[in-house]
This record gives structure tokens, sequence and C-alpha cells, in this order.
């Protein structure tokens, strides 16, 4: 018999999968803030657009770097330890962090080196706290729920996305509301002290990761440890052992390596945090200061459309639990879709019709993550999970800190739009080309899948 999660399993996923959103809302908040913050306090200029291209490449590489350097650890530590440890630990340590970065902008000591040293610290974290998360939920929901777990964790990072820019527009609108003298004088007469709410984002991002910290204290989260009886444990092995295992696992089967190269390229060519903002600042100047809008508005708007489509995907894929057969088609239209959308992105004018393309952009990421996420687990088994998955993680994020790179060499150089446009036609093209490989088409058959590394499924 397979494994069985426990009674209540799936109840407990969603407290944990609630509480974990809160988290996610605070860091989604914390990006939006940076971003404003380089646009508008570091880089406040129009002749400033080489250096902000860089310093918003600069922090997305340097979250990316440090996730892919820890992920393999990460995933060995997920697989040998205590999971719910794990993400209560790494809740603790950010919101540590985000506590000193809150204070550091409250008294006007925060500079570029020290956002891209904050976004590498959370880049670490982020990555043992996802390995402990990501193989999670997988011991607590049954099988044929797991394509609606998936949904609904693709969910997070939408609704998130749909929630943060208002939010952190709000927040960081506070000081001049209370030098305005809209605020009741008591919180007023502190909250105008501050030049700008940047800092009152970081703060709130160092609660939510306490919240989501606090919650887990009481939740019961099994670990693959606590599945081996006493006779059947594995041999100790050291961290590089097991980073071994997770990289030779996936080596040995080409059609997993199929699937993992053509999620490579997507990552490579979507990079938004650099585009994005320059996109709104560049592209779209013209119209949103037409419509009187101020850039942080102007740029929530378009960050609340792009989530409001992931939202829409993650919530529909929720509700109807997936491809249950040819999830693999399923995933790559959805990818076709994106690439399509992406060039929309870039070469639409207005910031409406922009934001009409950047909804169905992110509308594609949850119908193509749910299913791909949902393959992984029906042919990795939950103990090894920890271990394959990192892997899996850092070669398909591998070329990401390429693409923060690219973009601040294209966004400095060429228009930001057909940069972006070109980008997402090259996501359109490989992700079309895989219906024509016969190994990744049948990346679901677990049988013919390790059949590749002898017909065994270690």
């Amino acid at each position: 018999m397979g494994y069985q999660p426990p009674v209540g399993g799936f109840r407990i996923f969603v407290i944990l999968w609630a509480s974990q959103s809160v988290a996610v809302l605070g860091t989604e908040i914390t990006l939006f803030a940076l971003n404003v913050w380089l646009a508008t306090t570091a880089y406040p200029l129009a002749e400033h657009k080489s250096q902000l291209a860089w310093a918003l490449a600069a922090v997305g590489m340097a979250m990316g770097v440090a996730s892919l350097i820890t992920t393999p650890i990460a995933g060995a530590l997920a697989d040998r330890m205590d999971r719910k440890r794990l993400m209560l630990s790494m809740n603790l340590v950010n919101g540590a962090v985000m506590t000193l970065a809150a204070f550091l902008a409250a008294t006007g000591l925060l500079e570029v080196w020290m956002v891209v040293l904050t976004a590498g610290l959370l880049g670490m974290t982020d990555a043992v706290h996802n390995s402990a998360f990501d193989t999670s939920y997988a011991m607590l929901v049954p099988d044929e729920q797991l394509p609606r777990a998936n949904g609904m964790m693709q969910t997070i990072w939408s609704l998130s996305g749909v929630l943060s820019p208002a939010l952190a527009a709000s927040i960081i609108a506070l000081p001049a509301l209370a030098r305005s003298g809209v605020l009741p004088s008591g919180p007023g007469g502190l909250l105008g002290r501050l030049e700008s709410g940047v800092p009152l984002a970081f703060g709130v991002d160092a609660a939510s990761f306490l919240f989501a910290g606090a919650v887990l204290l009481f939740l019961r989260i099994p670990s693959p440890r606590g599945m081996r009886r006493a006779g059947q444990a594995e041999p100790p092995t050291s961290l590089w052992a097991d980073v071994r295992f997770g990289v030779e696992y996936i080596r040995r089967r080409p059609p997993l390596l199929w699937l993992l190269a053509t999620f490579a390229v997507a990552n490579l060519c979507l990079p938004l945090g650099v585009f994005l903002p320059l996109i709104v600042k560049v592209e779209l100047a013209a119209d949103w200061m037409a419509r009187g809008m101020t850039y942080e508005a102007a740029l929530a708007t378009l960050n609340t459309m792009m989530a409001v489509g992931g939202l829409t995907g993650g919530i529909l894929v929720s509700l109807w639990g997936g491809a249950l057969r040819r999830r693999v088609v399923v995933l790559f239209l959805a990818m076709i879709l994106g690439g399509i959308a992406q060039m929309g992105l870039g070469l639409l004018p207005g910031l409406y019709l922009a934001g009409a393309a950047a909804f169905f952009v992110s509308f594609s990421g949850p119908m193509a993550n749910a299913h791909s996420q949902a393959i992984w687990q029906g042919l990795v088994a939950r103990e090894y999970q920890g271990r394959v998955f990192a892997v899996r993680r850092v070669m398909a994020q591998s070329l990401a800190p390429l693409g923060q790179v690219m973009a601040g060499w294209l966004a400095a150089r060429v228009d930001p739009g057909v940069g972006l446009a070109l980008l997402g036609a090259v996501i359109a093209v490989v992700t079309g080309a895989q219906f024509f490989n016969r190994q990744v088409m049948r990346v679901e058959d677990r049988a013919y899948v390790d059949a590749f590394a002898g017909g065994t499924g270690v």
C-alpha cells in the first residue's frame, strides 16, 4: 500500500496554505515597495533609465542566484529534517531581515547595495522555506486531491499579486497623507516624519512572517523521516550525496530533462521584474500622465491586472481540479498562450491594453505550473521529493539570473517593449516545438520514464 496522508490532512493543508499566504502577500508588498524606492528615490530622473535598469536587474539576479545556490542543499535538508521546523525557522529569519530593512529605510540609511544584499538573503531563506513547503503539502493531501492543492498553491501568488499593489501603494502614500492633514493628528504626526511609506511596507512584511510562523506552531506536518520504520532507514549520507542523488534521478530520465529545459528557456525569457517598471516609466508614461495618475498608481494598476489574471487561472484550476490525463498538453498550451500574451504586453499601446495582455501572461502561469507539479508528484516518491524537486527547481531556474542580466542589457540599449516582445516570441516558439518531441510528450507514463533509469523509480 502506498503512502496514506493523515486523517484531516487536507484541512491542515488549508490552514497551512492560508497562513503562509499572508507571508507571501507581505513579501509581494516588499518587492513592490523596492521597485518604487529604486524608481522614485534612488534613480528618480528620466536620464537615470540605464542605472535603474541595472539596479532592477541586480536585485533580481541577487535573489535568483542566492536561491539557485541554496536550493540543492535546501532540498536535501527537507528530506533529512523536520519540515515544519525548517519553515518556522525561515519565517523567523525573514521577519528579522525585514525588521532591519524597515529600520534602515526609516532612518534614511538604506542604499542600493543594501537592497541587493537584502534580496540575496531573502533568496536564500526562501529557497529553504519553499523546499520544505512544496514537499510538505504532498504529505498532507491524497493523490487525487494534489492537482486541486497545486491550483491553490498557484493562487497564493496570484492573490497576493492582486492585493499587494493596492496595499503597497496605500501604505507608501500614508506619510504624504499624514502631512496633508488627512489622517488623525496622533498617528498622522508620527507617520508624517517619514519621507515615504517604504519602511512601513517593510514592517508589514516582517509582521506577516511572524504571523505565519506563529500559526505553524499549532500544526502537525509529517516528514519523510517519520515514515521510515526501524530497519528501513536509509544509510547515512552526506548532503553532497543527497544533491547527487537528485541530479542523477533526473539525468537518467530524458523526458524530465526535456520538460525542465522548456521551463528553463521560459524563465530565461520572463524577466518581468526588470521590464514592467521600465515599460510603465518609459513606454506608458504619456498615457498614465494624461489620466492624472502617479507612477506608483500606474505600476500598481498594471501589476494588479496581471495578478487578477493569475488569480483567475489559479481559481479555475483549483475548482476544475486540473486535467487527469494529458497534463503535458495543457501545460504546453498554457505556456504558448503566455508567450503570445507577453508579446502583446511589450507592443500594445496604453496602460489598459498592456494590462489586458498582462492578464493573460499571468493567467497562463498557474495553469502550466499546477499541471507540471502534478506530473512530478505522480512520478517521484514522496521520500525523495525534497532532493529531486530541489534539483528540478535549480535546473528550471538556472537561466533566470542570466535573463536578468540580459534584460538589463536590452532595456538599457533598446526599446523595453520590443525587448519583452522578442523574449515572448522565443517562449512561444520553443514551447510549440515540444509537441514534436516524443519523449517529453510521454512524460506522464511512469513506466516509460523509469525505463530509462533501469525500470526503477529510485
